[in-house]
């Protein structure tokens, strides 16, 4: 049989990334594997760290709002496009899987233009702009919520959940702490503000530091570039830029965590049944597609959500504070949740795809 190709793509963030590494992660000898990202996005350092060739293109910036780059990012997408197309050309892959971001666009219209078979995933409850475009090229799109079947066309819809990291699902407590230094008698409070961090809730968290650690023990994963070099040697504080291979130990050893709404995120905390204190990013830096996904987990009994306007060094306390006094709770509502096995539902349709070369 001949081997098959695949190309995925997606970036911008981590939260665009880690579902295609998972899949990556299960396919078969029977695939050979490339990535187009952007030329110096996260995707290529995560991508690159896996081994798996990978191709940088031009894209712009898909905004909502009047800016003059807007103008000057059209000329960069239909840059990507023809160097997309290219790219393809020479691979000659049976389908892109694509999970979004500005980036994925250009792969996209190149993809339709040359015929090749092109499945999409939306992890949000509403569909970002580059799904929102690419939703009348793709041949199947798949979705993490039920409620974000009715933004897309239907007979080519289908809700499978997020794909989880089988790697995340593997940890050991017991290296989390060793990695950590902590005990264990102290709760264990990881703080994930997303691949490229979370400025306000990184500030807040340092200004209660004294509080928190009278009764936690601290992660802190805060983002490239945003380390306080004041804070190496504290006492139950352990500070990272980005965690990748030690992630799914210190998660392991995890009692509540912090996080961003992003979709991956929250979905990969409630496989792992850590109750969560979601912090969405607001309207004025988002569509506002955290805050509907913080909003879902909580009407499901999931987590808390503390919106980052109200977020202060009273408000986390008391909202972490609830959060663990009642994490019994959400993890019995996490643990009755059912999304189905999403990562092998992909790699099972992919698997399916027929050769067109």
């Amino acid at each position: 049989m001949a081997i098959k190709k695949i190309v995925f793509t997606g970036g911008g963030s981590a939260g665009h990334v880690t579902p295609n590494i998972a899949i990556i992660n299960e396919l078969s000898n029977d695939w050979d594997v490339f990535y187009i990202g952007s030329k110096k996005g996260i995707e290529k350092e995560l991508i690159q760290k896996i081994n798996i060739p990978y191709f940088g293109i031009n894209s712009g910036k898909l905004r909502r709002y009047i800016d003059f780059e807007n103008f000057v990012d059209i000329f960069r997408v239909v840059k990507g496009c023809f160097e997309a197309r290219r790219i393809l050309k020479q691979l000659k892959p049976d389908l892109i899987f694509s999970k979004g971001g500005f980036v994925s666009v250009p792969v996209i219209l190149a993809a339709k233009s040359l015929r090749i078979p092109i499945f999409i995933h939306e992890s949000d409850l509403t569909p970002g702009l580059a799904n929102k475009i690419s939703q009348r090229f793709s041949t199947k799109i798949f979705t993490s919520f039920e409620e974000t079947k009715k933004f897309f066309p239907e007979h080519k819809t289908t809700v499978i959940g997020s794909p989880i990291r089988k790697e995340i699902m593997n940890g050991s407590t017991e290296k989390g702490r060793k990695l950590l230094g902590f005990d264990k008698h102290t709760p264990i409070l990881t703080i994930m503000g997303g691949s490229l961090g979370a400025k306000k809730i990184n500030e807040v968290v340092r200004e209660t530091l004294e509080q928190l650690t009278l009764h936690y023990q601290i992660v802190h994963i805060c983002g490239k570039n945003n380390m306080d070099p004041h804070l190496f040697n504290r006492p139950k504080y352990k500070q990272y830029e980005y965690v990748y291979d030690e992630l799914s130990d210190i998660l392991a050893a995890t009692d509540i965590v912090i996080t961003r709404g992003g979709s991956n995120a929250i979905f990969e905390f409630l496989a792992l049944n850590i109750p969560m204190l979601i912090i969405p990013l607001g309207l004025n830096q988002s569509r506002g597609d955290q805050i509907l996904n913080a909003k879902v987990f909580q009407n499901k009994g999931y987590s808390l959500t503390l919106e980052e306007e109200n977020l202060t060094s009273k408000t986390l306390m008391e909202n972490l504070n609830t959060v663990y006094k009642n994490r019994e709770m959400y993890q019995k509502n996490m643990k009755e949740s059912y999304n189905g096995d999403a990562l092998q539902t992909l790699v099972i349709e992919i698997n399916n795809v027929n050769t067109s070369r």
